[in-house]
């Protein structure tokens, strides 16, 4: 009877074989990447991770989004979760925290260093010890100034085929861009000639090229080195853009999928319960391939259409779109399920709403960003029609109505309003630092830096927030409703990531989903319509304020309910 390594080595050859044709690379590879997983094993099996639940969330942040004077900015974040968080967020997921040159964090020098201006892996496992930890894995591409690349530009046999040259024949004509950089850049080799490579990104994030098999293994030891120094989730950053192949899009390729096949089947053996998020910022029906069958790629796949949808219902005042969509997600099973957010620190994708808003919906939802003088950028269609492609702008600033964008009250029950939707939908819910905090926009760094995304990037100094949480009412207001909210969800195992999810047609007014089944499931009802809402054909007991509503309720404009089905 086969042991557990020959099932590994099983599912490892069947994805080899989507990557290469020649039998004896596949036989090696595929010895390989067991062997390497084998050497991980006894350090992983020494840490524990929890599994998912109801009381599972993450709070994205970067390293030094809290600092203080004289302190390592992981030292402070940890102070923050521990001493101000607690147990209302499971799961902090730090943003790239190593050595890096550009794009915030996303062009890496070294994988398996943390940044000397962020903290020491010592402060990693301090952070750690109160909270589960999911890191950032960049393994499409490295820094221009990496040790890999620098080797490759080199010719040293330990980095051949690394990077990608693509010769003459190679045919690019198809190739989908998330920028409108050149896609190749020419770089000097010390020997005087010039080398050019694959730079999806930018002229400073050059693509690591997977097809290697000594690349590949490097990738795959890095991602087993973060399990071992404790991430219980790693998150898989523009994995779309991994694998190419002449006359494609070069996105979403079989082998892409294949290589995240093989990561999985690894953790599934020797780091059971860890986890794989992947993201891709792409329309929903390319989105939920990442799952796989739903045991053998991803553990969680960003649920990217969630945000503009939630948004575009507030600014309508009409919950029908996100309804409609919700009430067709895919069935995943007990070993998938969705990684829900609203904010983050990249903009508001509006191309995972494409076909679910009409673009002139989409086109509102940016009036209204522009109108909190935010910004809105646009993609060129095919027809040479224009189409909204990412919004910039605080998630939170992005809710409320222009001419109330003063009042804190507004602004403190629409952001719970919102967050009542992510908190109740199906999957694990993730909430972006700021908007845990009520922050509102950061207009002088974006303008002072010339990058849209910095307008939702600011450091918190963090003696003068734990000052406005006290004196604040739009920062005290939202943090102790989203950690209310945070910590009831806790308590109910209708909440729990795989529990069943029917959503209710309740009028335009309301977004309402049924969460678990029977007695013990929980109705959701969020009023999105900016005014007052009469709900019929609902009862129970609200968890969040204990009152009983006995065939149906009123809901005050951006008021929500979570009834306990008795």
């Amino acid at each position: 009877m086969p042991g557990p390594d020959n099932d590994l080595a099983t599912r490892i050859a069947a994805q080899v074989a989507v990557l290469h044709a020649d039998p004896a690379v596949r036989t090696r590879l595929t010895a390989d990447l067991v062997a390497l997983a084998e050497s991980h094993r006894d350090a992983i099996a020494a840490r524990n991770t929890a599994p998912l639940t109801a009381g599972s969330s993450y709070l994205i942040t970067y390293g030094d989004s809290f600092v203080r004077p004289g302190e390592a900015p992981l030292a402070t974040l940890r102070t923050i979760a521990d001493d101000v968080i607690g147990d209302a967020i499971s799961t902090v997921h730090l943003l790239p925290m190593f050595p890096w040159t550009s794009d915030d964090g996303f062009a890496v020098v070294d994988y398996r260093a943390i940044n000397p201006t962020l903290g020491t892996w010592d402060d990693i496992a301090c952070l750690g010890e109160r909270h589960g930890l999911m890191f950032d894995f960049v393994a499409n591409h490295v820094s221009a100034s990496s040790p890999w690349f620098h080797g490759w530009l080199a010719r040293d046999d330990r980095y051949a085929g690394y990077f990608f040259s693509p010769d003459g024949d190679f045919d690019v004509s198809h190739v989908v861009r998330p920028r409108t950089t050149p896609l190749v850049h020419e770089y000097p080799r010390p020997d005087g000639t010039v080398a050019t490579a694959w730079t999806t990104f930018s002229a400073d994030q050059v693509d690591v090229n997977a097809a290697t098999p000594a690349a590949l293994l490097d990738l795959t030891d890095v991602l087993l080195s973060y399990i071992t120094a404790g991430a219980d989730t790693v998150r898989l950053d523009a994995i779309g853009y991994l694998w190419k192949e002449s006359g494609t899009t070069c996105l979403h390729r079989p082998g892409t999928h294949a290589v995240i096949k093989i990561w999985r089947a690894i953790l599934d053996e020797v780091a059971p319960g860890a986890r794989l998020l992947t993201e891709t910022n792409v329309p929903h029906a390319d989105n939920v391939t990442y799952f796989g069958n739903g045991a053998d790629e991803a553990h969680m796949v960003y649920q990217f259409a969630l945000p503009p949808l939630v948004l575009h219902s507030f600014v309508a005042g009409d919950a029908t779109r996100l309804s409609h969509w919700a009430a067709r997600l895919e069935d995943l099973g007990s070993a998938a399920t969705w990684f829900n957010f609203l904010a983050s620190h990249d903009g508001i994708g509006v191309r995972p709403a494409k076909g679910l808003l009409t673009p002139a919906e989409q086109q509102v939802v940016a009036n209204r960003v522009v109108s909190h003088r935010g910004r809105a950028s646009y993609a060129t269609e095919p027809d040479g029609s224009r189409s909204v492609y990412e919004l910039n702008v605080s998630y939170l600033d992005a809710l409320t109505d222009p001419e109330r964008s003063g009042d804190p009250h507004h602004a403190v029950t629409r952001a719970l309003a919102a967050h009542a939707i992510l908190l109740s939908m199906i999957g694990v819910p993730a909430i972006y630092y700021h908007s845990l905090f009520g922050s509102s926009h950061d207009i002088v760094g974006m303008e002072s830096s010339g990058i849209n995304r910095r307008i939702n990037r600011k450091q918190l100094e963090a003696d003068a927030l734990l000052a406005e949480l006290e004196t604040s009412p739009r920062r005290r207001g939202i943090f102790a409703g989203i950690t209310q909210m945070l910590r009831v969800r806790a308590s109910q195992p209708a909440f729990d990531p795989f529990s069943p999810q029917q959503v209710l047609d309740l009028g335009p007014a309301v977004f309402a989903v049924r969460r678990g089944v029977g007695p013990g499931s929980v109705v959701a009802v969020i009023n999105v319509s900016g005014a007052d809402a009469e709900v019929v054909g609902v009862s129970g007991t609200d968890l969040l304020t204990g009152a009983r509503h006995e065939e149906g309720l009123s809901l005050p404009a951006d008021g929500f309910a979570w009834l306990a089905q008795e």
